[in-house]
């Protein structure tokens, strides 16, 4: 039964990463936008470039891993701009492969390297975290994480994020939950002479339940930076 719910998911996950509907076009025609339209598309491409754990925050341990496979859909509030822009898509799909390590001290380490299946957009991401309360039987785990990631693939702009982050989980039997609250700032630079950079910044919010079968692990995670939704699910192997 595991095996089989497991397998579908692993599955959906396939299916939304290959779907050609939800992104297709790259950002090649930003000098048709406004300074205050590029303001506003740069919110949504912080929000979903920003970095998302999808793991709670119990430290891993000395000896500890997750690495899985991901896939996160960000649902773009001006994918009207994102049109004008060159890109033809309502959310931006980003399939990733994450993988944390425990390190000594309730610290751990953890990136991504992510891509969009049909458009010219690659990030990558770095995560330090250190876990103030490591948890136990009665007892949550809280953490506080910062993070960066940084865009390529895209000529016509460059993007970098950075997020602080505290995460509260506590563990029951196989399931996980966890909740948690941040900061994301970014620097959106075009390389358009009309524009000029700009520097959102927003609030994020962010709630997820890891499920652990023994080796196998499967999480899913909801996160609103700013005023845009993301959605994801994450498959992997966690010990």
């Amino acid at each position: 039964m595991k095996k089989n719910i497991s397998l579908s998911i692993y599955a959906a996950l396939l299916l939304v990463a290959s779907n050609p509907v939800l992104a297709s076009g790259n950002l090649d025609r930003l000098a048709n936008l406004s300074q205050t339209e590029f303001g506003l598309l740069a919110k949504d491409f912080t929000a979903a470039a920003s970095y998302k754990a999808v793991a709670p925050g119990e430290p891993l341990g000395l000896t500890g891993f997750d690495l899985g496979a991901e896939v996160s859909v960000t649902k773009l509030e001006y994918s009207n701009l994102w049109q004008k822009s060159g890109a033809d898509i309502s959310s931006l799909i980003l399939p990733k492969v994450h993988v944390h390590k425990g390190l000594p001290f309730g610290i751990d380490v953890g990136g991504f390297v992510a891509a969009s299946p049909d458009a010219d957009i690659r990030l990558v991401g770095l995560e330090l975290r250190y876990a103030i309360w490591q948890g136990g039987i009665a007892q949550p785990s809280l953490s506080v994480r910062a993070a960066a990631t940084r865009l390529s693939g895209v000529d016509q702009l460059d993007l970098n994020t950075k997020s602080v982050e505290l995460t509260l989980s506590k563990g029951f039997l196989m399931l996980t939950p966890y909740v948690g609250v941040g900061r994301v700032w970014s620097d959106v630079n075009p390389h358009a002479a009309s524009l000029q950079k700009v520097s959102p910044s927003d609030n994020k919010l962010f709630a997820g339940v890891n499920a652990n079968f023994g080796l196998m692990n499967i999480a899913g995670e909801f996160d609103r930076t700013g005023d845009n939704n993301t959605v994801s699910a994450k498959f992997g192997f966690r010990w």
